[in-house]
């Protein structure tokens, strides 16, 4: 019999064999194992991870988002469109590092059970559909040094626990839907680098006393988040910091007035839109480190001096506006050599503008609104070849506009208005980009340059309250204006027909000698009056030779089709097939009859709905053949189309190709294009039918210009080129045909493509070079025509008959209520996010190309419009 000694070593040795073969046992499961399983809990929409499989050669460290040392050390699969669960298993990688789910849709509380992940320092959740209050139980991440659960919906409290995470550097919960106030315990993070809670708007919280301890902060972001009381005293001990930003919040008091000589290495620092006051810290610009200063939206009293600004030799950003500074504003700004930007609206500045303005070489945007100011617009103005906007109006600007005052090759914004300046408006000729001109309420003589017609892209001119004098140039015919202001001047003549089309009366009267149709004036009856005599035999001459060249298009069209018809028949045809389509090509031709036409798709041909044998509807798109892509380059083309796999893109099944003509066979949808269904004038859809609209073919160009490989642009974005099914899903159709025609043949045929004006970018008429952002702009105008039930292009005559972009500029520009352009048959409850939506369309349809998002900004706009919208049925009542 064992003796009790021994049969205890013995139970010992056996659970010790028991545990090592637990742990063997575990570590037997493979990484490549390891990572199917947390695959398998995944939502995986656009294929993404189709490389992670056991069936492939490729190396699971070659995976999709995967990174190994010697074995896997970092995931990151951010923006993939994945959704699902986040399983636990990914915490059996033993040295994972780096877990990075950002930018997708897993909507799931936190997922604690990551703290499983033993060696896990970094862990990103943003900008995902995370849900539910934070827990104490957050303590568990002890190993954690980047935690960034920003842009979500998390929601409650931040609890005490959190300041457990000792060795966070990085605590981002920006952007979600916090309550309460900031733990006190907020004083532990003595690693913090980055402390960023901004845009919590149901926060109520003075900032932590304690902040002071956070030797190693950087960066603290608190904008938008209902903070108030006073700026603690110890944030003048954090003498690392870089960025700023207290705006839009509840603050009062003063600036501690060591703030200046404290932060050395500030690079922004913005404490707008609160209720501070007091005099403005002379040290506040002594760090040569400086590059962004906002303080505007205050109650500042104090006194701007040169002294406080001498050493800001890397001031880029200057942002004073809307606080109640007063004297001089500092000379020396205006020459610093990296200003970028000056902003010092709605204050009680005076002073003047130098004409050492011209050293400011890198000076972008100007805004001075609404101060004292008493200067001539300088000479050297002119010679900042950066400068995009110089915006001065409602102070005492005074003498001649100098010749070159707008000759920067990037200026989009000039505001003069309400000032006292004097002489004549020179000519325009070198600002091509100039979007909006205001010179109202100043003392202008003479005449509105002609030269005004040739900028392409200007849209907003407005010369109202001057003096000036004789005929409204014809050559403003040629601008696509959203606002013509010419009221109060001394203008005579009759006022080109065009220009007035469309636009209130009240943007040319004060002008008692203008005249034209609608006008109280009617011009002289003589000058519409037919010479006799001559003039009825031209009359007469001009209509013959009108019906002889009626009749003979008649004739050269009746040769023209049965010369086609004969030339379909016997042509040689060369047919590609992605898909089994029981057809031959003589059947296809000769199911392409009148019958089936569906009309012209803009200027790139005609489309037919054709029934194949089995049943099933093909739509058949038939473009001219211009000879200038040999079948093997066009197949290759189309290929690289037919490849597409995308839920928001019309599959191509096949091409046909002769000498003549190229067909494209595409998928049938049912519903037909949203632009027919718009333009039938009672546009039904239910509110989430539109929204569900507008995420589909948001999604489907983002994924053309971010996903596909190659990348691709559409070029011709607008509703009719939008197909719906019988779910109401959109699909894109008509992309990338320049790839098909050739640059030249496509460019030829969008130039006369007359109906489509609309939706084309305004600075197409300048650069010829497609881009993304006027795909977005097109997407612009599809969102307009959904938010407010308007067609694109009027489609009568009425005082209303302009394009939609037109209308709703105006509309928001006279009534400063964007709330009147929505469609009135949309229900009350879902007026806000329609104005969300209508916000997007603006931002997409900006005239300055840079202003517009990406596609991928847009679709995640859309959605988080979406998640406050119910899931679409078929009910059809708005």
């Amino acid at each position: 019999m064992a003796s009790p000694c021994t049969l205890s070593l013995s139970l010992s040795l056996s659970l010790i064999i028991l545990l090592t073969f637990t742990i063997n046992a575990s570590s037997l499961t493979s990484e490549p194992d390891i990572l199917l399983t947390f695959k398998s809990t995944i939502d995986d929409p656009m294929n993404h991870l189709s490389s992670w499989s056991n069936t492939t050669t490729t190396h699971h460290c070659n995976w999709t988002g995967v990174t190994c040392t010697t074995t896997i050390s970092s995931l990151i699969l951010q923006n993939l469109n994945l959704s699902g669960e986040i399983s636990p298993s990914i915490c059996q990688l033993s040295n994972l590092i780096t877990l990075n789910l950002a930018d997708n849709f897993f909507n799931q509380p936190i997922p604690l059970h990551l703290s499983q992940c033993s060696s896990l320092n970094t862990l990103n959740l943003s900008n995902n559909l995370i849900w539910g209050t934070i827990p104490d139980q957050i303590s568990q991440f002890k190993s954690l040094k980047f935690l960034d659960l920003s842009k979500n919906h998390v929601e409650g409290k931040i609890p005490d626990g959190v300041g457990l995470l000792q060795n966070l550097q990085v605590l981002n919960l920006g952007n979600n839907l916090l309550s309460g106030s900031v733990p006190n315990v907020i004083g532990n993070f003595t690693e913090l680098v980055v402390l960023d809670v901004s845009l919590n708007p149901f926060m109520q919280s003075e900032i932590p006393s304690d902040i002071g301890k956070l030797l190693k902060l950087e960066q603290i972001l608190l904008q938008r988040s209902g903070f108030y009381g006073e700026i603690p005293t110890s944030i003048v001990e954090l003498k690392g910091l870089t960025i700023v930003d207290f705006s839009q919040n509840n603050l009062t008091g003063v600036l501690p007035s060591r703030i200046g000589s404290s932060f050395k290495k500030l690079t922004t620092f913005d404490v707008s839109q609160n209720n501070l006051f007091g005099s403005f810290p002379n040290g506040i610009c002594e760090s040569t480190g400086l590059t962004s200063l906002s303080l505007h939206t205050n109650n500042f009293e104090g006194i701007l001096t040169n002294s406080s600004v001498a050493n800001c030799l890397n001031l880029e950003r200057l942002e004073l506006q809307n606080n109640g500074f007063h004297g001089d504003f500092p000379n020396n700004l205006w020459s610093l050599p990296k200003i970028k930007v000056i902003r010092a609206e709605n204050n009680r500045f005076s002073g003047q503008i130098p004409d050492s303005v011209s050293v400011a070489s890198q000076l972008e945007q100007v805004q001075i609104d609404n101060n004292s100011i008493i200067s001539k617009i300088p000479h050297g103005l002119g010679l900042v070849r950066s400068l995009y906007r110089f915006s001065a109006s409602l102070n005492g600007l005074y003498g001649e506009l100098p010749p070159n005052f707008c000759d920067s090759p990037v200026m989009s914004i000039i505001n003069f208005s309400h000032n006292y300046i004097t002489g004549e408006i020179p000519e325009l000729k070198e600002c091509k980009k100039l979007v909006s001109l205001s010179l109202a309420d100043n003392n202008f003589i003479g005449r509105i340059p002609k030269s005004l017609g040739d900028l392409p892209v200007l849209t907003y001119l407005d010369l109202s309250h001057n003096n000036l004098t004789g005929e409204i140039p014809l050559e403003l015919e040629n601008l696509k204006l959203a606002l013509f202001n010419v009221s109060f001047n001394r203008l005579s003549g009759r006022v080109p027909s065009l220009l007035i089309a469309g636009l209130p009366a009240l943007y040319i009267q004060g002008n008692p000698d203008l005249c034209g149709p609608g006008l109280s004036n009617s011009c002289p009856k003589d000058d519409l009056k037919p010479r006799t005599g001559v003039s009825k035999l031209a009359c007469a001459l001009i209509s013959l030779a009108l019906l002889a060249g009626i009749l003979s298009l008649a004739f050269g069209f009746f040769v023209f089709r049965r010369s086609s018809i004969q030339n379909l028949e016997t042509g040689i045809w060369r047919s590609v097939f992605f898909y089994p389509i029981r057809i031959s090509e003589q059947d296809l031709i000769m199911a392409m009859d009148e019958k089936a036409s569906r009309g012209s798709s803009g200027a790139f041909g005609r489309v037919y709905i054709v029934n194949l044998p089995s049943n099933e509807l093909i739509a058949v798109k038939k473009m001219p053949n211009f000879r200038n892509q040999s079948f093997k380059t066009l197949k290759t083309e189309v290929k690289t189309l037919a490849k597409i796999r995308h839920k928001n893109i019309v599959r191509i099944l096949g091409f046909c190709h002769s000498d003549d003509s190229i067909f494209l066979i595409y998928e049938c949808m049912e519903k037909g294009s949203l632009g027919d269904l718009i333009n039938k004038g009672d546009f039904q859809l239910s509110w989430s039918f539109r929204l569900k609209i507008a995420i589909g073919i948001a999604q489907g160009l983002a994924y053309l210009h971010k996903d596909y490989v190659p990348h691709l642009l559409h070029r011709d974005v607008k509703s009719k080129n939008v197909l719906l099914d019988m779910e109401f899903n959109p699909k894109l159709t008509d992309l990338a045909l320049d790839r098909i025609l050739g640059e030249t043949a496509f460019q030829s045929s969008y130039d006369t493509n007359l109906g489509s004006l609309c939706y084309t970018a305004p600075e197409l008429g300048y650069n010829k070079k497609a881009t993304e952002q006027m795909d977005t702009y097109g997407f612009g105008v599809i969102l307009l025509e959904l938010v407010t039930g308007r067609a694109a292009e009027p489609m009568d005559s009425s005082e209303d008959s302009v394009d939609v972009v037109k209308w709703v500029r105006r509309k928001v520009n006279i009534s400063n209520g964007p709330g009147q352009v929505l469609d009135p048959k949309l229900s009350s409850s879902c007026k806000q996010e329609a104005l969300g939506m209508l916000e997007i369309a603006l931002h997409c349809t900006s005239v300055m190309p840079e202003k517009r998002p990406s596609m991928s900004e847009v679709v995640a706009a859309l959605q988080f419009l979406g998640s406050k919208t119910r899931v679409p049925s078929l009910d059809m009542s708005v």
